[in-house]
């Protein structure tokens, strides 16, 4: 129990950090509504999923050095840059309306959102060597039942996570809010998945 209290609570704290996937996340809502923000939480659900079941499984190719991670690294770092511009670039485009009253034409669609929450979060290098650095804490001779256990645990409390945030910021009050507020937070949402991409790439050059 003591175990488990101290990797949910390291989990849960990285999980409430700012970073591409939360920043998605509001943008997604703020953008599109909730209902649609739930494809990206799942989608990022689902790349955690997999970080999880391949950290938890011993999978050779996530071992921090080897070519495949440090590739690995090296795409997830291009995506955020991609994505920071991509924020700052369209930044004020959208117009927030609350779910429902927005024309279907030009929105993002729930698959759209799903698979850019997927993308977010397979190719962000840090979840990779954050789900690596856990299943080490839990050592070689945890059961299989134990590793099962705590890869649902996670997987839900991302998607819990995220899902809260998406309905948080996808309330219609919220949203009507949050219109004059939005392109400052997409450019800064840009800013900060630059920054971050750029501090990936100068430890892996350095």
């Amino acid at each position: 129990m003591q175990q488990f209290l101290i990797i949910a609570a390291a989990h849960f704290l990285a999980l409430i950090s700012p970073g591409p996937d939360f920043f998605l996340v509001a943008r997604t809502s703020l953008a599109a509504g909730w209902r649609v923000a739930s494809g990206a939480c799942l989608g990022i659900a689902v790349a955690n999923g997999v970080f999880i079941v391949a950290a938890f499984t011993g999978v050779s190719v996530l071992q921090q050095g080897s070519v495949p991670f440090i590739t690995l690294q090296l795409v997830g770092c291009l995506y955020l840059l991609y994505l920071g511009v991509l924020f700052i670039r369209h930044a004020g485009s959208s117009v927030l309306q609350a779910p429902g009253d927005a024309a279907p034409g030009g929105r993002t669609s729930w698959l759209q959102a799903a698979g850019m929450g997927f993308l977010s979060g397979i190719l962000n290098p840090k979840n990779a060597l954050f789900y690596v650095s856990l299943a080490s804490m839990l050592g070689a001779q945890s059961s299989a039942g134990w590793k099962a256990f705590y890869g649902i645990w996670m997987f839900a409390v991302v998607l819990g996570w995220d899902l809260l945030v998406a309905l948080a910021i996808g309330n219609g009050r919220l949203l009507r809010s949050f219109q004059r507020a939005l392109p400052m937070l997409e450019r800064l949402s840009g800013l900060v998945l630059i920054a971050l991409a750029l501090g990936m790439l100068g430890m892996l050059m350095a």
